[in-house]
């Protein structure tokens, strides 16, 4: 018999989510100012969701990590993401 939670597994309690959809925005800046780019996550099929502010550099290099990475997960606490896994050795 398996021993009983001590404490009960709710949405908050959850730090890694699988990304399964992302979208990034782009929100025009003041007169003569730089806009400001958003990349938002929809985690573990729509149980979550996570918004992200980004300078035009960090959206550049996400995009092209989100486009080549088969499976991304996403730490909720550290708000850090993870692209891809790779088995031990390789």
């Amino acid at each position: 018999m398996s021993p009983t939670p001590k404490q009960p597994i709710t949405d908050d309690s959850i730090q890694v989510r699988q990304v399964n959809h992302y979208q990034f925005s782009w929100v025009a800046g003041d007169a003569g100012k730089p806009g400001t780019w958003t990349l938002q996550l929809v985690l573990d099929q729509g149980a979550w969701e996570e918004v992200l502010t980004l300078d035009a550099e960090d959206a550049e290099v996400l995009h092209g990590l989100l486009k080549r990475s088969d499976t991304v997960y996403y730490d909720v606490r550290r708000r850090t993401l993870m692209f891809g896994t790779t088995q031990a050795g390789q």
